[in-house]
């Protein structure tokens, strides 16, 4: 079933389809929470917030305004700014060190450390909005209107920072070409897309 037929039966009040978008999303929702709070037992729990929150703001949704995927998103980072506000825990986005699959240990030896650690301070040299635009486009794999909802930014602004993160990123770490095939499900092609 497609999602627009998903969200048009929603609309008619059959909520129990909600399951189909929890799954379809669910993983890469957590992935995205657990890259910016390095902690699994977080993550669980902000997934579950998101997913909570959006059932219950469901019928809320407008196709008109957006795709469901820029508005579960934006849920998500409402989500994570609360848990910081709550926690008063600040600090800025980082390079995940581990994959949300925990037989995932990409940091087994010392080569892959290494790398990590050169492309960890490279990225931390981005502003925090580049930080976010990098993170949301290569590892979240959003497009960039999705982008622009969930920031409540321009698609024009949002591809202007991308662009000028990667410039950035080159220039400071070569190696970050690596880190995107270490860290991500990208195909090649996205990773020719990020080198040009």
């Amino acid at each position: 079933m497609q999602e627009a037929d998903i969200l048009a039966r929603i609309a008619e009040g059959d909520t129990d389809q909600f399951g189909m978008l929890y799954d379809a999303y669910s993983e890469r929702i957590y992935r995205y929470i657990f890259y910016r709070t390095h902690n699994r037992e977080i993550a669980e729990d902000l997934t579950s917030a998101t997913f909570f929150k959006a059932i219950q703001g469901i019928k809320s949704f407008n196709a008109a305004q957006g795709n469901f995927s820029a508005w579960i998103y934006r849920i998500a980072r409402n989500t994570l700014f609360d848990h910081y506000r709550a926690e008063r825990w600040h600090e800025p986005i980082e390079v995940a060190e581990e994959m949300a699959d925990p037989a995932n240990n990409i940091e087994g030896d010392a080569i892959n450390r290494e790398l990590i650690s050169k492309v960890k301070k490279s990225f931390a040299k981005l502003s925090k909005d580049q930080q976010e635009i990098v993170t949301l486009r290569v590892w979240d794999e959003l497009t960039y209107p999705e982008i622009a909802k969930v920031l409540g930014k321009s698609e024009a602004s949002c591809k202007m920072a991308f662009y000028r993160a990667t410039l950035k990123l080159k220039e400071l770490a070569p190696l970050a070409v690596a880190l995107i095939i270490l860290f991500s499900s990208v195909s090649l092609q996205s990773v020719e897309k990020f080198i040009k």
